[in-house]
């Protein structure tokens, strides 16, 4: 049978996530997964793929707080309550998006990691920016993550890898919200619509994958592997393809060792 493995949520855009037994599925996805993110003085996102250092960024939602932790510097610590500052507009790729400041010393935190000016900035509860349309059977709507609110493999593809590479790498370099177990390497792929837990799901991408799954999530430090190795084996059309994208049908909550049901396409 297949089953949820684990799950993770990413409260900022290309900062460490969080593992959790229960995520809740909200309009935008699992609640507080990129819900914030750090931009430039432009307004446009910053990410891993240009600022490594971010990977050493700690999340933790604790009452009333979001904590963000590096080595070297006090804790960040955010209130869940909204801020007061008026929203302005930002992008994601090329979507222009709602956001609203977290205010100068957040600004001041991340400016000093990163040694240029930025900014953290929050998803308001209002902002309606939607998955293309072109790939959601139903309309949908995301946080600041790159385009879709889920992402998913099996755990038979990472072993898969891991065959191929002869060592280990961690799970975590892929950064997916829902982890399955008990299905054939990369059977993912051939899944349309899908349950677990009982909410429905569709799997309507797959992920393209980047210089990310090359950073180490606790240094930032990055190295050829495992992205050669994928790209020996999993390119098409320009992109070396690891896990799918979905979008979620249903509201709920998913657990754990909860069944996952795939439909198969075709």
């Amino acid at each position: 049978m297949i089953r949820v493995r684990s799950l993770h949520v990413y409260p900022v855009k290309s900062c460490r996530g969080i593992d959790l037994e229960r995520a809740e599925v909200v309009a935008t996805g699992f609640e507080h997964d990129r819900r914030w993110m750090v931009v430039g003085s432009d307004g446009v996102f910053l990410s891993q793929r240009d600022h490594p250092a971010l990977a050493r960024v700690a999340t933790r939602i604790e009452p009333g707080r979001l904590v963000l932790e590096t080595e070297g510097r006090p804790p960040l610590e955010v209130p869940l309550e909204p801020p007061e500052f008026p929203p302005r507009t930002v992008r994601v790729w090329n979507d222009a998006c709602s956001a609203v400041s977290e205010g100068p010393a957040a600004a001041e935190w991340f400016g000093s990691l990163l040694g240029r000016p930025c900014e953290l900035v929050r998803q308001p509860e209002d902002d309606d920016r939607r998955v293309d349309p072109g790939y959601s059977p139903e309309p949908a709507r995301v946080g600041f993550a790159d385009g879709f609110p889920f992402l998913l493999f099996s755990q038979g593809s990472l072993d898969e890898l891991h065959r191929r590479l002869g060592a280990p790498v961690p799970a975590d370099r892929f950064r997916a919200n829902i982890v399955v177990e008990g299905c054939a390497p990369h059977a993912e792929d051939g899944w349309g619509e899908l349950s677990i837990g009982g909410l429905r799901f569709a799997a309507v991408k797959p992920c393209a994958r980047c210089v990310v799954v090359t950073t180490d999530q606790r240094t930032g430090a990055r190295s050829a592997e495992p992205l050669a190795t994928l790209a020996s084996y999993r390119s098409a059309g320009g992109k070396v393809l690891f896990g799918q994208n979905l979008v979620h049908l249903d509201r709920g909550v998913v657990r754990v060792g909860d069944p996952v049901e795939p439909a198969v396409d075709g």
